[in-house]
């Protein structure tokens, strides 16, 4: 039996007529019976009894018309809800990132998308770690997850979406609140705000440390970059920490911005389970963050 044939057998159990069918579906009569017919021979019973005045379903015709009308309508629904998901209008988009990341990086992009795509169910999902980033990637309960890119992991996408240069935060009356720019090698006898121990961007940073041949000391540890810029603003330390977008301008304000250039940047971007596999909202959410999400603007010293 094929979906068609059951279309057409509801289509009759409700007319009551094989010829009104006919009509409205511009077939011969003998078409629409063979559909039935074939529902016939499929099952082995009788579905439809012949009257004077048109056909009613049999006892096996009413199971079969119940169970048949209430699947076409599901799949008529589902059908819709793709189209509507291909097209973009509804669905949900599942993302993983934080509460820094949203604010630097997919604030004006969030209220974009929305006024775009109102039917899309937006959803932020804070995972404790990398490693339990992708598996939700890999088992598919999360659609995007904003990482700091490091190496290839199997079975995962990553795209780059920017690369932050590195920045010495310190308060405006902080002796090193002049310079124009810092090679990290300055900083060997600097107490630092450690940025998280087990978090990638630390151990980008350590990597890059190691590349310029300098090693920092630290005394403190926080729990983000936001944390950071905010002792760092209060005068309780000084922190390396990305230039994500929205920072003070350098020179400006309490909190003075540093370059370091003798770092090399940190990149950050998008991790998919596969790029190709993802729906039109997520794509849509991923390209709306990307050329809306206000990336970093130049700093003193060419950054």
């Amino acid at each position: 039996m094929t979906l068609e044939d059951l279309r057409v057998f509801v289509a009759v159990c409700r007319a009551g007529s094989l010829s009104s069918v006919a009509r409205d579906l511009g077939r011969t009569q003998s078409a629409v019976s063979q559909h039935v017919k074939r529902l016939e021979r499929e099952t082995g019973v009788a579905l439809l009894e012949r009257r004077p005045r048109g056909v009613v379903p049999t006892q096996a015709g009413r199971i079969l018309e119940a169970a048949a009308a209430e699947g076409i309508s599901g799949l008529d629904l589902a059908v819709r809800q793709l189209r509507d998901l291909l097209d973009g209008h509804s669905g949900h988009v599942r993302v993983a990132t934080g509460a820094t990341t949203v604010r630097h990086f997919m604030s004006d992009a969030v209220v974009a998308f929305r006024r775009r795509h109102p039917r899309v169910n937006l959803e932020f999902r804070t995972v404790s770690s990398g490693r339990g980033t992708f598996d939700a990637l890999a088992d598919g309960t999360l659609d995007l997850a904003w990482i700091t890119l490091g190496p290839p992991v199997r079975g995962i996408e990553q795209r780059p979406v920017v690369e932050l240069p590195w920045v010495l935060a310190v308060p405006a009356g902080d002796p090193l609140a002049a310079r124009s720019r810092l090679d990290p090698a300055e900083l060997a006898d600097v107490p630092l705000i450690r940025l998280p121990p087990n978090s990638a961007s630390a151990a980008h940073l350590e990597a890059a440390c190691a590349e310029s041949g300098a090693r920092f000391a630290y005394d403190a540890s926080v729990a983000d970059w936001d944390t950071a810029l905010l002792l760092a603003e209060l005068g309780a330390g000084r922190a390396v920490v990305p230039a994500v977008p929205g920072l003070p301008v350098p020179g400006e304000g309490p909190l003075r911005l540093i370059p370091l250039p003798g770092l090399r940047p940190l990149p950050v971007g998008w991790a998919v389970r596969r790029w190709d596999a993802l729906s039109p909202p997520a794509r849509a959410f991923a390209d709306t963050v990307r050329f809306q999400g206000g990336l970093p603007g130049r700093l003193p010293g060419g950054f």
